[in-house]
């Protein structure tokens, strides 16, 4: 396991896009814009961008992902502008995409939304074509509202996974409503049902750094997707990785 994790992080910054970048020498000057117009062209997709898409450059095309339309999205999001829907779909199943069709997609804070991360990594990869990338960004738990909420751990995540994410939904609604709602008693439990019965998008899982890494070693070890980590920056409170499908079998 040491030397997989040594082999993923060592050199992620000299990859060979980037060394033919005109801004390499500022490499240290990575923000969200820069890398989306180093690894993202073609035609691809944005899951749950809500009022934040990622900004890209002209050589890419993106439409935009939801599980509602922006009319249903809004009784759970009044205060936000919300990005145009173009295609309604479960973004951890992607049913409504075929295999190997999309140069990119991006999942920017949406995969602590997903009540299966093994399953929407599995689909994000199925959709990509071989070469094509996946710009997943993840906020560092330690950072953000969720600070004090307990990492979620692998197994729990494997379990989610091979028995479905069922037997912990009320769990997740639960710690969510202790931890950053903070209710209490009869209130807590009201309110924790309210957004169960709404099917609000909560932090199902939550993570630092470190579990980070430990999933995406996992998927490749335990679950053989044939990835590459062309890149990782600690931006702020997010982590952000550039994945590159490798193999057309996912």
């Amino acid at each position: 396991m040491k030397k997989v994790f040594r082999r993923l992080i060592t050199n992620l910054f000299y990859q060979n896009k980037l060394g033919n970048y005109p801004g390499y020498n500022q490499i240290l000057n990575l923000d969200r814009a820069t890398i989306s117009k180093i690894y993202l062209n073609g035609n691809g997709i944005e899951i749950g961008a809500l009022n934040g898409p990622l900004t890209v450059s002209g050589k890419a095309k993106v439409k935009y992902v939801d599980r509602m339309s922006v009319e249903e999205l809004k009784n759970h999001y009044p205060e936000l502008e919300l990005v145009n829907v173009d295609i309604i779909d479960d973004g951890e199943k992607l049913d409504k995409f075929n295999n190997s069709t999309l140069d990119f997609v991006i999942a920017n804070h949406f995969l602590e939304h997903c009540q299966n991360p093994i399953l929407a990594m599995i689909n994000m990869f199925r959709v990509l074509k071989k070469g094509g990338i996946l710009y997943l960004s993840v906020p560092d738990k330690r950072y953000t509202f969720d600070s004090k909420r307990p990492v979620t751990k692998l197994n729990h995540i494997i379990k989610d996974y091979t028995l479905g994410p069922s037997w912990s939904r009320s769990q997740h609604f639960e710690e969510w409503t202790k931890y950053v709602t903070k209710k209490n008693g009869v209130d807590a439990e009201q309110h924790a049902k309210w957004m169960i019965e709404i099917d609000y998008s909560i932090h199902y899982h939550v993570w630092t750094q470190n579990e980070m890494f430990e999933f995406l070693l996992t998927l490749k070890e335990k679950f053989n997707l044939e990835f590459e980590v062309e890149l990782f920056l600690k931006n702020g409170l997010e982590c952000i990785f550039i994945l590159r499908k490798q193999s057309q079998n996912i």
